[in-house]
C-alpha cells in the first residue's frame, strides 16, 4: 500500500488510463476534455483517501462520482489502482443499502475534502461545491458500510 503522496493525484495512474478515463467523461458526460481532467484527477485524490482511512464515510461530490463511477467500469485496471493505493478494493457503496446508516450528502463530502488534504492532495474546490443532483446513485453513496456503532 501507498502511503506517500505523489505531487499530484494525477500520477497514481499512467497516463494512457487517466487518458482513456477522462476521454469516456467527454464522450459519455458531455463534459469539455479540460473538466474531465479534473474530474479524474481529484477521483484519484478522493480513492487515495478512501484508502488511507479504511472504513470511514467519505463521500465524493456529485463530480468526483462521475469519475468514480467511470472508473470503476474498468474493473481490471481499477481494482489493481486499489491493491496498490489502499491495500484493499475499495467498494462504492450507497448509503441506501439495509443496516447502512445515511450520512448527509454534505458530512461525507466534508470529510472525504480534510482526508484528502491529510494526505497532500488539494481537492478541486469547484468540484467539490457543485450542488447538482447525482443522476446515477443514491445521494449518500460512500465507500464505507459505516453504521455508526
Amino acid at each position: 500500500m501507498n502511503t506517500a503522496a505523489p505531487s499530484t493525484a494525477r500520477s497514481l495512474i499512467p497516463k494512457e488510463l487517466f487518458d482513456r478515463l477522462t476521454h469516456r467523461i467527454v464522450k459519455e458526460d458531455r463534459l469539455d476534455l479540460l473538466l474531465a481532467e479534473r474530474i479524474v484527477t481529484d477521483t484519484l485524490g478522493f480513492l487515495a483517501a478512501c484508502g488511507a482511512n479504511p472504513g470511514a464515510p467519505l463521500g465524493p461530490s456529485e463530480q468526483v462520482d462521475i469519475g468514480w463511477h467511470t472508473f470503476i467500469l474498468y474493473t481490471e485496471p481499477y481494482a489493481e489502482f486499489c491493491q496498490r493505493v489502499a491495500g484493499r478494493f475499495i467498494h462504492h457503496a450507497p448509503a441506501d443499502e439495509p443496516g447502512i446508516r445515511y450520512e448527509p450528502k454534505r458530512d461525507t463530502r466534508l470529510r472525504a475534502i480534510e482526508a484528502m488534504k491529510s494526505i497532500g492532495y488539494q481537492p478541486d474546490a469547484e468540484l467539490w461545491g457543485v450542488s447538482a443532483a447525482c443522476s446515477q446513485c443514491h445521494d449518500g453513496c460512500s465507500d464505507s458500510n459505516y453504521t455508526g456503532k
